[in-house]
């Protein structure tokens, strides 16, 4: 299960090798081949923890590079021992195990590894000697081998190889095999045949076979202690056999260390997958009780009862189970997921697996996830209802079971729709205390592994909504580029869901809000600045001013502040194009102005971009917005802003016939002394160097007022924020060295004093004087 505690050095060293492997354990042959440095060697506990950790990253981390020949730094058991390997997946091939076919393997746990072949199976042959447990689950093509009809090299492009099933294998010579399972078997295999050499099978996991006759069981009576039988379609005779296992303790959570043995009888069955003629009666449950004395765990979810199996209250303290009465002890764990036996009151079981509670959903996810996503996507889903309408009481419990099912089943669409959902409950502000921050990673990266695998719409939606769950950007930093891609290629993909790119947009808005200007720089090489504007071109295409347009452009101006780069950009891709027609198309739409001002307030910092402003056009219809109204004084001041800048640049800049240059100076004029000073801001200074550039100078005055409002403004409504900006940027400095300078005007130097008393009086205030 996902943890909640600090990584061990164990777990940061073997991480960080994996990830550096040539700067560390190997070099690399031929440019290609990664090889073992000959001075290191490695115990198994260090090379058990690289194999199982590389798996691990290999599935869960998009970022991580598998190596083709990584495998084959175990080929020596000289060098590098393993004992205990899981294996999953499409990660492994048959070269793989092949490379390690030396090694004196005690656990080999192979889960879901379709593209082993029958060719492993004989490599299995070279572990026979020392294998204790074994698991081919979900194995299915192990047992095919390729067949070449032809014969020859130039008969395969007529006839190509086909899949035959290998017949002939069987478990002779693993004489130390204890522990085996066999879930989801391919037909057409002869279990019987391949068990029979096992002598003295302690546990055996026959998930999803169907098998008429299961007498061949009784030659373990004596050893067998874990059986699972899920989806087996059961009949009188295989109960029979079952009662006769009286060794039995347990099948369910079946492969632990050879030290602590899984006590548990599995019949449990996914009452969905296809109709079951067997119905469970008192009588069978009586038998077990009766018959299994050792039994300490026993599944069997999903079945129906053929009669009432219940003591009502009446008759007993607490309606109860009848055959259950005859148990010496409780059950360790009682599995009745999607049966009506879970709601009674008593249950004799310290763990019980159901929908009645919080308490049995988690134990179901807990018991469930490894092998069984389609039973586990419904308990998901039931916590998901608990999250959302009740209060979880098991947080940490609940987040952590919900990774891992997750992580274990990314390519399982369920799951990660009714999985990505309850993150978005259990994430919200209301358990935020209670989640630390190795936590939320956590959540982040496998909600950036569904958003990954998966385009369908809900997963893609509740991802988004999670992430939104999150402080941005400060909490998916490190995760930054990853993210920025995902949200990137949901917003251009040709048919989009409106709600999903409302979130997105939003999300992509706020990343490049508040950091640095690497991280936008970096941003914008991905495609940022065109995907925006390709949003604005396509809502003005259907006339539509709504918040993925406001949005957009609001990225647009937090993405291009302080970086040259993604302004020149924006004029790149025709964004000023884009401007006049929104300004054209929707008039009355303030943030939108206000925004797109903004942006250009950017633009027009930048000295080498100033030029491609200075159109007749553009300086009217700047000139035009000094006298708006819209959002208070922001499109007016960002208008002015604009202007400021390109007056900086002097008369000989100006390059234009109409408007002339002291008519708009005036207008600035006008428009500065309208506003008025104490006017709360819809912005966001984080730095105040292009503001202050404008005050050393006497070729633009206006310019030069307009800088010193700006300041006086800020440091006056929002002084605890602003004040100590200015002072470690060095403008009180460049505010005296203005006041003393002959071109300014009177008014902008009182106001550069108002300025500096109130840094002045900031400071003091905030002064310690503690001892």
């Amino acid at each position: 299960m996902a943890s909640d505690s600090p990584e061990s050095l164990m777990t940061l060293c073997t991480d960080f090798c994996l990830r550096n492997l040539e700067g560390t354990l190997c070099y690399l042959l031929d440019n290609e081949t990664l090889r073992l440095h000959p001075d290191i060697f490695l115990p198994s506990e260090i090379c058990d923890k690289l194999v199982n950790e590389y798996v691990e990253l290999v599935k869960t981390d998009s970022i991580f590079e598998p190596h083709e020949s990584f495998f084959t730094l175990f080929s020596d058991p000289r060098s590098t021992r393993l004992a205990r390997i899981h294996l999953r997946e499409q990660i492994v091939q048959d070269q793989d195990l092949e490379a390690i076919r030396k090694q004196d393997l005690v656990e080999l746990y192979l889960t879901n590894c379709e593209k082993l072949t029958a060719k492993s199976l004989q490599t299995l042959v070279s572990f026979s000697h020392t294998l204790i447990s074994l698991s081919l689950f979900g194995c299915c093509n192990i047992f095919y081998e390729e067949e070449n009809p032809g014969g020859c090299e130039d008969d395969c492009l007529v006839n190509p190889t086909r899949q035959v099933l290998v017949k002939d294998f069987t478990f002779e010579g693993f004489s130390r095999l204890r522990f085996l399972n066999l879930g989801r078997l391919i037909e057409g295999v002869n279990v019987e045949t391949l068990l029979r050499p096992l002598a003295s099978l302690a546990a055996l996991d026959l998930s999803g076979i169907q098998l008429n006759d299961v007498g061949f069981l009784t030659q373990w009576k004596d050893s067998l202690v874990s059986l699972v039988l899920y989806n087996m379609d059961l009949s009188e005779e295989h109960i029979q056999v079952i009662a006769q296992l009286h060794k039995l303790r347990s099948a369910d959570l079946f492969f632990h260390l050879l030290s602590v043995f899984c006590r548990h009888l599995d019949i449990s069955r996914d009452h969905l997958s296809s109709y079951y003629k067997f119905k469970l009666t008192r009588r069978v449950l009586n038998l077990f009780v009766e018959n299994l004395l050792n039994l300490t765990s026993l599944d069997i979810s999903g079945h129906t009862m053929l009669e009432n199996c219940t003591i009502p209250k009446a008759g007993y303290q607490h309606d109860s189970i009848a055959p259950f009465r005859g148990l010496k002890r409780p059950l360790q764990f009682l599995g009745l997921f999607e049966t009506s036996l879970c709601r009674l009151t008593h249950i004799p079981a310290y763990k019980v697996s159901g929908d009645k509670n919080e308490e049995q959903v988690l134990n179901a996810i807990e018991a469930y996830t490894e092998h069984r996503p389609e039973i586990t996507s419904r308990a998901i889903n039931l916590l998901f209802d608990i999250a959302r309408i009740e209060r979880c009481s098991q947080l940490l419990r609940a987040l952590q079971l919900v990774i891992t099912a997750l992580k274990c089943h990314k390519d399982d669409k369920n799951i990660q729709v009714t999985g990505s959902a309850a993150l978005f409950y259990l994430t919200n502000s209301e358990y935020r205390m209670e989640q630390s921050v190795k936590l939320r990673r956590q959540v982040i990266q496998v909600v950036l592994n569904g958003m990954e695998s998966y385009q369908e719409v809900t997963v893609q939606r509740n991802c988004c909504l999670t992430l939104c769950n999150f402080s941005i950007p400060e909490e998916l930093e490190f995760q930054y580029r990853r993210v920025n891609e995902l949200l990137l290629n949901i917003l251009n993909q040709s048919r989009q869901d409106e709600s999903i790119q409302r979130i997105a947009v939003h999300l992509c808005n706020a990343l490049v809000c508040q950091v640095d200007n690497d991280h936008k720089e970096a941003v914008g090489k991905m495609g940022f600045v065109m995907t925006m504007l390709k949003l604005i071109q396509k809502k003005l295409a259907d006339k539509t001013c709504d918040q993925v347009m406001e949005f957009s452009w609001s990225a647009l101006w937090n993405i291009t502040d302080e970086t040259p780069d993604n302004c020149e950009m924006f004029l790149n891709y025709s964004g000023m194009k884009l401007f006049l027609e929104c300004l054209k198309e929707f008039p009355e739409k303030q943030e939108l102005h206000r925004n797109m001002l903004g942006l250009l307030g950017n633009v027009a910092e930048v000295k080498e971009l100033r030029p491609q402003l200075m159109t007749s056009q553009f300086i009217s219809v700047f000139s035009n917005l000094l006298e708006s109204k819209a959002d208070g004084i922001e499109v007016s001041y960002n208008a002015c802003g604009v202007l400021s800048h390109i007056m900086f640049d002097g008369p000989e800049a100006w390059g234009i016939c109409e408007p002339h240059r002291e008519e708009v100076v005036k207008r600035m004029w006008a428009a500065i002394q309208s506003w008025d000073i104490n006017s709360r801001r819809n912005i966001n200074y984080r730095s105040f160097e292009p503001i202050l550039r404008l005050l050393p100078q006497g070729i633009s005055p206006v310019s030069q007022h307009w800088a010193t409002w700006a300041l006086y403004n800020l440091v006056s409504v929002y002084p605890d924020k602003y004040c100590p900006l200015l002072i470690k940027e060095g403008g009180i400095p460049l505010l005296k060295d203005m006041i003393k300078m002959a071109s300014a005007r009177q008014e902008t130097k009182e106001m550069a004093r108002k300025v500096i008393e109130h840094c002045s009086n900031f400071k003091e205030e905030n002064m310690d004087t503690s001892r």
